[in-house]
């Protein structure tokens, strides 16, 4: 029995470790040639054969990468607090009102989740020249709030259901206004829940490609991270060394936000899922 149980430890041991390696390798591959001078010219090792900064020094200075990051942390700063706002408003209205339609309103929210994205670029593209703000970041906002706000309302949806009502009959009856009580409150209960719904939102916006690419066209100075990353890659050849450092930067706000709310999204994951 403990030869069996030890050769259980030991299995499980070794398959852990493969699994970090596999899931691990793939970042330290790509902070590793980062800082290796002689990875542009494809003569990337498991360690940096010339330690340097001049792949993020290229970044900064020639590929213009400071006006790019300011621009995705504008579209990703404002994409997030609009959508918390209008979906948190949204879900309070489906999860404490009864009105007409509500059922319909919900399963619509539900549908346009269901829609792949590339099946939107077209009609957004039409409606945001419409709109004449094709190559604006504004434009680029108002089309990650039309992705961001179906799953942040049928999300927070689950939390502000889960509050109970007598607590917020409780503040009528001790006099707080509707503000107050929303205040005082919901908005406490329901925070961890807006915290992870603008975790996804903050990602959605960082990263995106496919809509910054086709919505901001030529206009470079507008251009956000996504977009400034494919500039390193040529017709006939690719700048790995610009590329990795250029992803290790744009890599580093991800890391920094997850980590500093890690704790209120595994809280609020858990506490949606107990009623919808």
């Amino acid at each position: 029995m403990r030869r069996r149980s030890l050769g259980r430890t030991i299995t499980k041991a070794v398959l852990t470790t493969l699994l970090l390696i596999f899931t691990i390798f793939p970042a330290y591959w790509m902070v590793s040639s980062a800082f290796d001078a002689r990875a542009s010219s494809g003569g990337q090792s498991l360690l940096p054969q010339e330690f340097s900064f001049v792949n993020f020094e290229f970044v900064f200075t020639e590929g213009n990468f400071g006006r790019f990051l300011a621009n995705s942390a504008i579209v990703a700063l404002f994409t997030v607090l609009i959508s918390a706002a209008l979906a948190l408003l949204a879900s309070v209205a489906v999860a404490r009102f009864r009105f007409r339609f509500r059922t319909g309103v919900l399963m619509m929210i539900l549908a346009v989740q269901m829609v792949p994205l590339e099946a939107l670029v077209i009609p957004l593209f039409v409606q945001v020249r419409d709109l004449q703000l094709l190559g604006t970041l504004t434009g680029l906002v108002i089309v990650y709030l039309a992705f961001s706000l179906p799953f942040g309302i049928w999300m927070l949806r689950g939390f502000v259901a889960a509050v109970p009502v007598e607590l917020e009959e409780a503040a009528y009856l001790d006099g707080a206004s509707w503000g107050r009580m929303f205040r005082s409150v919901l908005l406490p209960l329901v925070a961890p829940g807006l915290v992870a719904t603008s975790i996804f939102s903050f990602i959605t916006a960082w990263n995106e490609f496919i809509f910054a690419m086709t919505l901001l066209g030529g206009e470079e100075q507008n251009f956000t991270v996504a977009i400034g990353l494919k500039q390193f890659f040529g017709l006939h050849s690719n700048d790995w060394g610009a590329v990795m450092a250029a992803s290790t930067i744009i890599t580093i706000p991800v890391m920094i936000f997850f980590v500093l709310v890690q704790g209120k999204l595994s809280s609020g994951l858990v506490a949606g899922a107990v009623k919808g």
